[in-house]
């Protein structure tokens, strides 16, 4: 039999429901077939948790480092698309800069401030869209506070993302990448060059460039601007999402603050910013029901795994207080974990709890719902609420 006629649920599910609604179709991929070929994807889609952690942990039978690696093609070799010796070395140079001290350190006061910049201004209207006017700005200003790249601006740096992305979904789709991914970070490698040339800039990009050429450390920049406003704009926006739509759980954090860690791991694990990674097998192997020939596309579901009833009991519930949340792979899992989880979580935590502080009885907006949309990275196109404003 061929791998159509093999995995019947797999060459029946559509990326387009993958992107609207994933999670009926996924429960039933991991139940009969948690490891399927689909052919709209042109490569296998692993659902359970167990063979997930397989395949990450895994890098020599299932790597980044292959080709058709989209961000690859535009902000060449980084952290994100290396692997073995050459991924320690690009990563290393930015490890301690993220560790939970240092981050804490290094970016609470930063992050409160600015969290409440952005609430005071909403404050008075008493309604607003939190992604784009709240969870986006927060943490384009905080990527570009950790890069302190030389004579830019979160707006600058917001652009130079807006392009970059726009040339890797291209290339994802199977397009040519545009030509503005490609000046935009010309603009950005030029901003680190001058950053590690003033050496009064950014330790974290100068300690790096002396370890990493200066295209290294600006191609793994690239890679941080990148995970640090896609996923976290995402994250925030999700787990508020998730506290609005269940006011008992809401409540229960209203009640006691220190519930907001498990609030935010248990939106991670249901809808994860960064709902699939990609890997491409290295040799011929078999991965449970499947046998992978190398140079197959192996996509692990994170958001498939982070519902596997196996692990996750109840697995469709939100419940601030389910004792293993932290299991999530909302982060990834082996060496590409993801650097920046820490901060992630901390700004997250800072975000929700100042904006449930300042801003009284909030709430979704009845006339404007909101859905996480996306195939590759989930969150709502909008989240509109409201809130009763200051007399």
């Amino acid at each position: 039999m061929n791998r159509v006629d093999s995995f019947p649920l797999g060459a029946a599910t559509t990326l387009a429901e993958l992107a609207r609604d994933p999670h009926p179709r996924l429960a039933l991929l991991r139940a009969h077939e948690p490891v399927s070929w689909l052919p709209e994807l042109d490569g296998w889609l692993v659902t359970r948790r167990d063979l997930a952690l397989s395949v990450m942990r895994d890098a020599e039978t299932f790597t980044v480092d292959d080709p058709r690696f989209s961000t690859a093609q535009v902000v060449g070799p980084s952290m994100l698309s290396l692997d073995g010796d050459q991924h320690t070395r690009h990563r290393e140079p930015f490890t301690s800069a993220f560790r939970p001290r240092t981050v804490r350190d290094g970016f609470a006061s930063f992050i409160e401030r600015e969290t409440d910049r952005l609430i005071t201004t909403l404050r008075p209207t008493g309604t607003g869209e939190l992604r784009r006017a709240f969870a986006g700005p927060l943490a384009v200003a905080v990527v570009t506070e950790a890069l302190g790249l030389v004579g830019t601006t979160p707006v600058t740096v917001l652009d130079w993302y807006d392009s970059i992305v726009r040339s890797v979904s291209a290339i994802t789709a199977g397009h040519e990448a545009e030509p503005a991914g490609a000046a935009a970070y010309a603009r950005l490698r030029a901003a680190v060059e001058a950053t590690v040339a003033d050496r009064g800039g950014s330790s974290l990009l100068v300690s790096a460039a002396g370890r990493l050429t200066l295209p290294e450390v600006a191609s793994n920049a690239a890679v941080l601007m990148f995970g640090g406003i896609e996923t976290t704009e995402a994250m925030i926006t999700n787990a508020l999402l998730h506290l609005l739509r269940h006011p008992g759980q809401l409540a229960l954090v209203r009640a006691d603050f220190g519930l907001l860690d498990g609030a935010i791991e248990e939106s991670l694990r249901l809808e994860p910013g960064a709902a699939v990674v990609d890997r491409y097998a290295t040799r011929d192997t078999v991965l449970g029901p499947a046998t992978i020939r190398r140079g197959d596309l192996v996509t692990v579901s994170l958001t498939g795994a982070n519902r596997d009833p196996a692990v996750f009991p109840d697995p469709d519930r939100f419940d601030i207080r389910r004792e293993n949340a932290r299991l999530q792979l909302a982060f990834a899992h082996g060496p590409h974990y993801c650097i920046a989880a820490h901060l992630a979580r901390l700004e997250t935590r800072i975000a929700l709890q100042h904006l449930l502080e300042r801003l009284p009885a909030l709430r979704l907006d009845p006339d404007r719902p909101a859905t996480p949309y996306g195939l590759v990275f989930r969150k709502p196109d909008t989240l509109h609420v409201l809130w009763d404003s200051p007399a």
